[in-house]
């Protein structure tokens, strides 16, 4: 079987299983693939080549006696954030550049123990908090397909990364659509799992140990097709640091196996998010396949009332990422906030001072919501909609609160496009962003299809079964 660096690490692992081609082989073209490739993208700013070597030297014994396991020789990237002993962890905060974590964290443990070579770790955005790869720690990544635009964040560096076939895997992290809007915005495939079913603990400087307070921040992969995303997933998956004395998962298997016994729901214009001509247009295209498949397709949306929920969101949001700032500091926040006149800025300041028998109401709605959700998937499979606004914007560099987005030529604010990520967000659902082709620009275009509570493997077989039919990873015309 030929390898090269655009291959899927589904196939990579065939190969180097069949002795077609050896771990230090395949470590040694991703290597000379970054040192080619990623000055001008800024993808990878933490490097571990040598280690990737010494890892790669001891899969090849292995492989050679026989051994196997479900990452045995892979090269691969993490996202900067993940906990990995010996190698920063600063999510982008320079107060944290000195910062290296003393073990791996829970899934990153997986992921070694599986047989993974580190290759290096991806950048991100100042405290993980943006839809760019920026950061004074590292500076910023460019996206491949147009370097005056955002690869997309959190997980952008990894993005950009498997979009120029410098990894074939990628971990990422989703709080905020950080998994799922850098893959739309490159063009490969991102998988937010159900909120319980990958560890969520190791993400984040000083975070080593499991939170249970802490809500709808996850882990989860990233890969240029969707069968390698379910890879990465099953070795992820499973209970956090110390549940797993007892707990185990066991997702139940995919609704259907074709897209004719598939009952889709086609997501209509949510209040605040008027996708672009050209989402709007890809979301039409697959729901007519979809039908001409044989699937069951309509427009529809659970019982909810989505402005609230977007507002509840954005309260659940402040409150989950300033934990741990002085009192002080989140009130002259919150004012700040308040000042924009924005109902969706004073639901954010309102997670900032939220008094705890508030906050304990906020997680009954949340419990509602997530009953609606439920109910809506006994009727349908997945609700499939745009992942984002539009594709990829131009590098911002004002204050976040002062940017805006260009939509079909209207200006609207930065923060809408959160509402697309959010849906799956807040109920801790599951979902799939999966490549949709390219707009009129050449840039790529993303959807994703959201399925219900811990069945995380339909909405990855939807995705399966919709690059078969539709459309697939494109390599950026520059990195062929």
């Amino acid at each position: 079987m030929a390898i090269d660096h655009y291959s899927s690490a589904a196939d990579m692992l065939a190969a180097l299983q069949a002795k077609d081609i050896s771990s230090v082989e395949l470590t040694e073209m991703h290597i000379a693939r970054i040192e080619t490739t990623d000055e001008v993208l800024n993808a990878i700013p933490v490097k571990t080549f040598d280690r990737a070597r010494e890892s790669a030297i001891a899969a090849d014994e292995k492989l050679a006696a026989g051994e196997s396991g479900p990452l045995l020789g892979l090269p691969m990237t993490l996202k900067e954030s993940s906990q990995t002993a010996g190698l920063p962890q600063t999510a982008g905060i320079e107060m944290f550049k000195e910062y290296r974590p003393m073990q791996d964290g829970k899934v990153v443990a997986e992921i070694f123990e599986a047989g993974a070579n580190l290759l290096g770790k991806t950048n991100i955005p100042v405290a993980l908090g943006d839809w760019q790869a920026d950061s004074p720690v590292y500076g910023r990544t460019n996206n491949p397909w147009d370097l005056s635009r955002t690869p997309g964040g959190s997980t952008g560096g990894g993005g950009a990364a498997l979009a120029t076939g410098m990894t074939p895997l990628e971990v990422g992290s989703d709080i905020g659509g950080s998994i799922r809007v850098p893959a739309a915005y490159c063009g490969c495939f991102g998988h937010r799992p159900s909120e319980t079913a990958i560890p969520k603990s190791g993400n984040f400087p000083m975070a080593d140990l499991p939170n249970h307070a802490f809500l709808m921040g996850v882990q989860g992969p990233l890969a240029r097709t969707a069968d390698d995303l379910e890879i990465l997933f099953d070795v992820m998956a499973g209970p956090d640091l110390f549940e797993d004395v007892a707990w185990r998962l066991d997702l139940p298997a995919a609704r259907a196996d074709t897209l004719k016994n598939l009952r889709v729901a086609i997501m209509p214009e949510i209040p605040g998010a008027r996708a672009s001509n050209a989402m709007q247009a890809k979301v039409d295209e697959l729901a007519a396949l979809l039908a001409a498949n044989g699937a069951k397709v309509q427009t529809a949306l659970p019982e909810i009332n989505f402005e609230e929920y977007h507002l509840d969101y954005m309260r659940t949001l402040n409150c989950m990422i300033s934990l741990g700032q002085p009192r002080e500091a989140l009130e002259a926040q919150a004012a700040e906030l308040r000042q924009a006149g924005d109902p969706a800025m004073d639901a954010f300041a309102d997670g900032l001072t939220m008094p705890a028998p508030e906050f304990v109401g906020l997680m009954t709605r949340r419990q509602m919501f997530a009953h609606a959700w439920q109910s809506f998937f006994k009727d349908w499979d997945v609700l499939v909609g745009p992942m984002t606004l539009d594709s990829a914007f131009p590098h911002q560099t004002d204050e976040q609160m002062q940017r805006t987005l260009l939509v079909d030529n209207e200006s609207v604010p930065y923060f809408s496009n959160i509402i697309y990520p959010m849906l799956s967000i807040f109920c801790g659902l599951p979902s799939t962003a999966f490549p949709a082709g390219l707009d009129a620009s050449g840039l790529p275009l993303g959807l994703q299809a959201i399925g219900p509570y811990l069945e995380d493997r339909t909405t990855m077989r939807f995705a399966q079964l919709v690059e078969k039919e539709w459309h697939r990873f494109e390599i950026p015309p520059d990195y062929a």
